[in-house]
């Protein structure tokens, strides 16, 4: 865990900044506290900071073989399993969001994703060349799944495979912010692998400045930027994480209904949302959605949301804001 301290801040308050590794990345937070804490206090905070994002870890993801949510995967059909409570609340928000969606989120992608080498299996073959896809429909966790909210317990109705990729980065953001705020901290930025999550203003009375990268595959380069205040923010999109096939991208986020990966004319959407848990998962729902489907979805439902459509090398913007499709000149 590293750790640098500004003390170019106001008198009041002095400008902090952590961060470690989780997650197969890092998570990272800077805040304002009272200035002349000590290295110790400061690496007391880190160290609650990384026990949260690290719990997470340990109970969500797919790449740990004793994680609670693998040993679920393992579990046989109709066998009951007591889980962690922040289990049964990111798998029941995902069921929510999966129902909201029409399906486009669905967290029993885990066969699918493990299929085209984007799971923790590195010993599977690669993918078979796109002559020879076929699609191959997953079960949807809205019916393979049977939560137990007061007994925290959870069983599968029938054989599934369970990834949530596309939602547990995003509450392990909000289990960093939760740590702050037990902490009194009232000015702060977290985030996982760029998903964040602020929490009132800076001293300066300035809100929070995110980066939002081009959606360029190798390339880290800044498209923009959001502000945020008390919100989380999150996306999602075709250039980080995806496989080459007869000359042809296949990003990592899969389309429940093809039974395959998404392919459309979005390169990212963002999501700006109250949690990041909600924005995250939201985010791959309107990727899967499309620039059509999606955008009518959002102004539905009263988003804020950026969609980005690849046009050659060029960019596309369809801004939402509270539902509202924006202009030019808004």
């Amino acid at each position: 865990m590293k750790m640098s301290i500004d003390t170019g801040s106001t008198p009041a308050l002095q400008r902090y900044s952590v961060n470690g590794a989780t997650m197969g990345t890092r998570y990272s937070a800077i805040f304002f506290a009272a200035s002349g804490r000590d290295t110790l206090a400061i690496d007391a905070i880190n160290a609650s900071l990384f026990a949260a994002a690290d719990q997470v870890d340990r109970q969500m993801s797919t790449w740990k073989s004793d994680s609670d949510l693998s040993r679920l995967n393992a579990a046989l059909p109709q066998q009951w399993l007591a889980v962690p409570g922040a289990l049964v609340t990111v798998l029941q928000a995902a069921l929510d969001i999966g129902r909201q969606s029409g399906g486009a989120f669905d967290i029993g992608v885990g066969a699918l994703v493990n299929s085209w080498g984007f799971g923790p299996y590195q010993d599977l073959p690669p993918p078979m060349p796109t002559c020879a896809l076929t699609p191959s429909v997953s079960n949807a966790a809205t019916d393979s799944l049977d939560i137990d909210q007061t007994g925290l317990r959870v069983r599968k109705l029938k054989n599934v495979t369970l990834d949530l990729s596309g939602i547990a980065k995003g509450y392990g953001v909000d289990q960093l912010a939760r740590c702050l705020d037990r902490l009194g901290i009232a000015s702060y930025l977290v985030g996982i692998d760029g998903e964040m999550r602020a929490r009132g203003m800076k001293p300066d009375g300035q809100p929070w400045a995110v980066a939002l990268e081009k959606p360029l595959a190798g390339i880290r380069e800044v498209m923009g930027v959001m502000e945020l205040c008390d919100s989380a923010i999150a996306t999602s999109g075709d250039y980080r994480r995806f496989v080459e096939l007869d000359g042809e991208r296949y990003a990592h986020t899969m389309h429940p209904a093809l039974g395959a990966p998404v392919r459309n004319g979005l390169a990212a959407v963002t999501v700006v949302a109250s949690s990041c848990m909600l924005a995250d998962a939201w985010a791959t729902a309107l990727l899967v959605l499309g620039e059509k489907a999606g955008v009518t979805l959002a102004q539905e439902r009263g988003m804020d949301a950026l969609f980005l459509l690849r046009d050659g090398t060029e960019f596309e913007e369809i801004s939402i804001v509270a539902g509202e499709l924006q202009t030019s000149g808004d």
